[in-house]
């Protein structure tokens, strides 16, 4: 273990001070197999029947209480909400990270079922194929003029102008380069532009800290020996095995510090942060052993649920999700209670 704890700091230090030299080979080697990996995956959010029971029960209401109900539904209102505030003629965004641009092309659509038109969306990402997909499907839907592909590593982004809004939308935990990429952002925003964020913000690789670990354990040991099955690595693990995800590809690299570099660098409009250790029972893989239609199934994740809320409100634990929508300009922050931006933040 120490071995990787030294080779990420080395890694991390070594485009830290670098910069972009994105010509290293550890670097390309780690972007081709990322390439790789989303080449044909056309559905990214292929989320289990029992993450969607969590979300409908737990975390929608929630959503709602601050007028959307998605993630999704999240862009949509704060693009109108900016576009009713700003009155701007004509509302340039872009997407980082956009992969098959089907969260864009959502936008798109309820945009101009709202009634608005003059926007534009630039959709950003390495990966051609996936942009190549994102082509077809704003086709499919009768928004191709309102949506462009462009070809780019988020990692050297250099914006060609100003825009209104940027979108980053569960890409930002992929990014090495995250100091580069919001100081591009940050400079990239007209007067009042929003950035506009739905990621991940837990530790580093998408494991756990030792004070959620500690939680975590007591249900996991409740957890029926079927349920176990990790259906992503194909094994069973009768012990929860916290598996780093970033020491092959992107995957979570830079994860826990995506909130504390936000707060330097903007103020928060809207902070909505959710969830720790209720995400490995819910996720892709623990989640499909799970029967959302089953008593002891749904009891069981209301409990994880309620135990996530109480120790994430105690400052015991901290939230791993966020949505956010952030400004350079002072603004009052809207969020729920006394979980302000700095309050999650791990210590």
């Amino acid at each position: 273990m120490s071995y990787f704890i030294d080779r990420y700091k080395q890694l991390i230090g070594k485009f830290r001070n670098q910069k972009l030299n994105l010509s290293t080979a550890e670097y390309k080697q780690r972007l081709e197999k990322e390439k790789a990996v989303y080449k044909d995956c056309e559905n990214v959010s292929d989320l289990p029947a029992i993450f969607r029971y969590w979300a409908d029960t737990h975390l929608i209401p929630v959503f709602r209480e601050f007028g959307f109900a998605t993630p999704e539904h999240f862009f949509f209102k704060e693009i109108v909400r900016y576009a009713n505030i700003s009155g701007t003629k004509t509302i340039r965004m872009i997407s980082i990270g956009a992969g098959n641009c089907d969260v864009e092309t959502y936008i798109a659509q309820h945009l101009i079922h709202e009634g608005i038109h003059n926007f534009t969306i630039e959709c950003l990402d390495i990966n051609e194929n996936m942009l190549t997909r994102g082509k077809a499907y704003s086709k499919e839907n009768n928004v191709d003029k309102y949506i462009t592909q462009v070809i780019g590593d988020f990692n050297n982004w250099i914006p060609d102008g100003k825009y209104d809004i940027v979108i980053a939308n569960q890409s930002l935990h992929h990014v090495v380069n995250l100091e580069g990429l919001f100081a591009a952002i940050a400079s990239s925003l007209v007067p009042n532009g929003r950035f506009m964020v739905s990621d991940m913000i837990g530790r580093n690789g998408h494991q756990r800290w030792p004070e959620a670990m500690a939680e975590l354990i007591p249900f996991w040991d409740e957890m029926p020996e079927s349920y176990k099955y990790n259906q992503i690595l194909k094994r069973y693990e009768a012990h929860f095995l916290d598996h780093d995800c970033s020491t092959e590809g992107f995957e979570g690299i830079r994860s826990q510090d995506i909130l504390p570099l936000l707060i330097k660098r903007f103020n928060f409009d809207l902070f909505l942060p959710f969830a720790n250790i209720i995400m490995v029972f819910i996720d892709r893989a623990f989640g499909h052993n799970f029967n959302s239609d089953a008593d002891w199934d749904r009891d069981f994740i209301d409990r994880i649920h309620k135990t996530d809320v109480e120790l994430i409100s105690a400052g015991i634990i901290t939230p791993t999700q966020m949505v956010a929508s952030l400004c350079v300009e002072e603004v009052v922050t809207r969020k729920p209670g006394h979980l302000t931006p700095q309050f999650c933040v791990r210590q």
